[in-house]
């Protein structure tokens, strides 16, 4: 039997339960496999991995640091090409009020205009993107409240 996949358009809004954010804007990338958030003053100690999500620049930003037991190091290739090794960490993203496990790398993205990009690993299987709409998980949800 086949799955139905959902249409999502090329940017929403989502939730990230587990880490404490509400509504944040996100960017659809089919040209990259893996997911990545925002994030700075990353640092590794003594087993435990602690960063701050986004920067004060962000409505979302809640400035607490955050810490994870469980995570992994990973490279990715950049659309330029150069190869960076970040840190993975499992979360939970919340679309069309479904609740969904996905991986995240830690990126600095603030020169980004989206604090968070969905790569095609976590979109196979579940969605297929039209790039001309946006914001339909979003919008469902304050429709349907």
């Amino acid at each position: 039997m086949a799955v139905k996949k959902l249409i999502i358009g090329r940017t929403d809004r989502a939730d990230f339960p587990k880490l404490e954010i509400k509504g944040i804007d996100i960017k659809i990338d089919t040209g990259a496999y893996t997911s990545s958030i925002h994030c700075k003053d990353i640092e590794e100690t003594d087993g435990v991995l602690y960063a701050t999500l986004l920067d004060e620049e962000h409505e979302q930003y809640h400035g607490k640091r955050l810490n994870f037991e469980e995570y992994e190091v990973t490279s990715v290739r950049s659309s330029n090409g150069t190869v960076d090794l970040r840190y993975k960490v499992q979360a939970n993203i919340r679309l069309f009020k479904k609740l969904y496990k996905i991986s995240l790398t830690l990126s600095n993205r603030e020169e980004m205009k989206y604090p968070v990009l969905i790569g095609r690993k976590f979109l196979s299987s579940k969605f297929i993107v039209d790039t001309e709409l946006q914001d339909i998980s979003y919008l469902q949800s304050q429709n349907e409240d």
